[in-house]
């Protein structure tokens, strides 16, 4: 597990932009279980590829799309390991990745955005992808 001291910084990148933290495997399933409308989930992770792509294109898509989630989500892979475990069963038939963006409508996955989607783009280009994925899904 990471410290909190480092991982705070990247917990906020995503909050102070309106992203409810989950911490438990009971918030994810309150959260995503027979949910309706839209929720965006995030899969946050230390690596590089969040920091410098996977944050800064969801924070851009977020502000540059005329249709958004109606919920946005997030846990911490390698702090929040129980509340990581159970986004993952949501997520399935993916495998395992982080970071990873995950898209809900009315509690069904429609979207899913591996770390191999990530690595090796920049925020816009992660970004524009969003913000097609929000015009025909939200």
């Amino acid at each position: 597990m990471y410290p909190e001291p480092l991982v705070a910084p990247m917990r906020q990148d995503l909050t102070v932009a309106g992203f409810k933290e989950l911490k438990s495997a009971e918030e994810v399933d309150k959260e995503l279980k027979d949910h309706q409308g839209t929720t965006l989930l995030v899969i946050n992770s230390v690596c590089g590829c969040a920091a410098g792509a996977a944050r800064p294109g969801i924070k851009w898509a977020l502000q540059h799309s005329g249709k958004k989630p109606a919920h946005l989500a997030t846990v911490f892979a390698g702090v929040d390991k129980e509340a990581v475990a159970k986004a993952r069963e949501y997520t399935l038939p993916y495998p395992p990745s982080s970071p990873s963006i995950a898209l809900f409508k009315d509690g069904e996955l429609v979207h899913f955005v591996e770390r191999h989607h990530i690595e090796g783009r920049n925020a816009q280009m992660i970004g524009e992808h969003l913000v097609e994925v929000f015009d025909e899904f939200c």
